[in-house]
């Protein structure tokens, strides 16, 4: 808790009050801190919540729909492709901007937001196909058996059984997801030009130049942007620890 209590501690201090006593609260309290960053990462805030939305829609329609062939279709290579997947895990994130800024490649416009979110799905598809798989894997194959005899489609298993089930596994990628997006700097820096359409992260550094840095408003800055992780977490904590686990409802893990 000690970094947290530090990053409120310091948002409420000028810069003469961080100099003079680093590691104490001091008095008076700099709430005007708080004001200050908000005017100035509130439109951050919107660009990031779009983003958030546009990577946790497209990592969960890529990642079910995988999952979903993975475990419950028998084809030609399937386990090799699944090692494939898995194998991507191993790609360091340092070499991934070399390849998705060439020239041919799909983020051309570092104007557009989209720069920021197009990583996001495709890294966390991998992840959340690895997950949902293992999860999907558990359901009972009598449930789809029984859905196949009745007349149900493929989608309509996948909408109708897996999905509802498998709503743990999804709180947990839609918060890693959300996670990765608030917290990531250097992809939305790299490849956002526009300053008004940098998500919160790269925003802040609005506070710092080359010749003073307001740690005041800094700090207040993110503890404003850390509330809605803290918010989504409280909330999906329990989504969170059930899709990390595996289990399935009723089974007791």
């Amino acid at each position: 808790m000690f970094p947290f209590l530090f990053m409120l501690m310091t948002s409420l201090k000028t810069n003469q009050q961080y100099y003079a006593i680093f590691w104490r609260p001091t008095l008076p309290l700099q709430l005007e801190n708080y004001s200050t960053a908000w005017q100035q990462i509130q439109p951050y805030f919107v660009t990031s919540l779009l983003v958030a939305a546009a990577a946790i829609a497209g990592t969960l329609l890529l990642s079910t729909v995988a999952a979903f062939v993975f475990a419950r279709y028998e084809f030609f290579g399937r386990k090799a492709r699944f090692a494939l997947v898995a194998l991507l895990l191993m790609v360091p994130r340092d070499l991934q901007p070399d390849p998705a800024l060439r020239p041919d490649a799909g983020s051309r416009h570092p104007e557009h937001p989209a720069g920021a979110r197009d990583p996001h799905v495709a890294g966390g598809a991998v992840l959340g196909t690895l997950l949902m798989k293992t999860f999907v894997a558990q359901i009972p194959q009598a449930l789809f058996d029984a859905a196949r005899v009745d007349g149900a489609s493929g989608p309509r298993m996948f909408w109708s059984i897996m999905l509802p089930l498998s709503l743990p596994v999804v709180g947990t990628i839609s918060l890693v997801t959300v996670i990765g997006v608030w917290n990531d700097f250097f992809w939305p820096l790299l490849t956002i030009a526009d300053n008004n359409l940098r998500t919160v992260s790269a925003g802040l550094q609005f506070f710092q130049t080359q010749n003073a840095t307001e740690y005041g408003p800094l700090f207040a800055g993110y503890a404003l942007a850390s509330i809605p992780l803290l918010l989504l977490f409280l909330f999906l904590s329990k989504y969170f620890l059930a899709g990390l686990q595996g289990g399935l409802p009723g089974s007791g893990r």
